[in-house]
């Protein structure tokens, strides 16, 4: 298991005590696009169009985890 899948596992089983580099870590290794334009919020957009906005301050909140677990888990279905 690689050490993005077990940062994947790690955040189903906690969705509480992230930073957002770990997050833009997984949505490099998995090609999701993000921005953040001077501002306060990281944007991620999946190929598919599908896009998830989280606060980059800390703590990020378990919904926005539960958010982007859900938006990498629409990209296994898109490859199906």
């Amino acid at each position: 298991m690689s050490r993005i899948e077990k940062l994947i596992a790690k955040m189903r089983n906690n969705p509480r005590d992230w930073q957002i580099e770990d997050i833009k870590a997984i949505a490099e290794r998995f090609g999701i696009e993000y921005r953040q334009p001077g501002t306060s919020h990281v944007t991620f957009r999946a190929s598919s169009g599908e896009k998830v906005t989280i606060p980059a301050h800390k703590p990020i909140k378990p919904v926005y985890i539960k958010q982007f677990i859900a938006l990498l888990d629409g990209l296994g279905d898109e490859n199906e």
